[in-house]
């Protein structure tokens, strides 16, 4: 799942902000749900924890989404570094110096 959603271009940040905006989507619906409902605060408190359960979720991915982003910088860069400018895969090792 995490590599449909990288391949679907999101970020880590994207969850990250996802988070961030479900805090804050948290407390709006409390402050909305004890105000506007005759229900009361029992069930403002639901509708904030229930919302509010997902700013971890939304960080766990986003989380999960850093490793792959930074997975598949490392993998690019070691790639490049076995078969260089050439497109042909090198077995030498360039030792800066040493002339070797």
């Amino acid at each position: 799942m995490i590599k449909m959603l990288h391949k679907m271009g999101i970020k880590s940040n994207h969850m990250y902000l996802a988070g961030l905006g479900s805090i804050g989507l948290a407390f709006a619906t409390w402050m909305a749900s004890k105000n506007k409902e005759a229900a009361g605060l029992d069930r403002a408190d639901r509708w904030g924890i229930f919302v509010g359960e997902w700013a971890p979720t939304f960080f766990a991915m986003g989380v999960a989404l850093r490793i792959e982003e930074t997975h598949r910088e490392l993998g690019e860069g070691m790639e490049e570094e076995m078969y260089g400018e050439t497109g042909r895969k090198t077995t030498e090792r360039v030792h800066a110096g040493t002339g070797m």
